[in-house]
């Protein structure tokens, strides 16, 4: 299988200038844990929902909220995001680039065409969703319950 069949496309990304708050909003709204930056349909980094935590002002503060919520939007994506982006292609083996993902230690990259234009992404949660596809539903055979063995239903 290849990556093209699983990858979620089109992509939500940002650009450099959008600021911190709206892309943190971004991301809680859609679900999701990172966004490729896009200057024009080039990919000049990815930002994720690690990079946003850091830059967010900590619990123990000294700033007010007002004076922490001020300036961070004045923080934008560009200033926080990781320039070295891993990527794969859509037309690549969906194993190797689950290979990839666990030797870097990341949890999705961007997927790239010829051109260098992102045309989507692919997560763990992408590649997780396919191994646990059932081809096919199992038929019911008499006598048998919908609990797997060892697994008891909530009482």
């Amino acid at each position: 299988m290849n990556v093209a069949a699983l990858m979620t496309s089109p992509p939500v990304s940002v650009t450099p200038d959008y600021s911190l708050p709206d892309a943190a909003r971004l991301m809680r709204q859609r679900g999701i844990r990172r966004l490729p930056v896009l200057d024009g349909p080039r990919l000049v980094g990815i930002v994720t929902d690690r990079d946003l935590r850091e830059a967010m002002p900590g619990r123990v503060t000294t700033l007010s909220m007002w004076e922490a919520t001020t300036q961070l939007a004045g923080v934008c994506v560009g200033d926080v995001m990781r320039r070295s982006v891993v990527t794969t292609t859509p037309d690549a083996d969906a194993r190797d680039a689950a290979y990839t993902l666990l030797r870097w230690r990341i949890g999705g990259m961007p997927v790239v065409d010829d051109s260098g234009a992102v045309v989507g992404m692919l997560t763990i949660t992408d590649l997780l969703h396919d191994y646990a596809r059932m081809p096919e539903p199992l038929p019911k055979e008499p006598g048998l319950t919908g609990t797997p063995a060892g697994l008891e239903a909530p009482l």
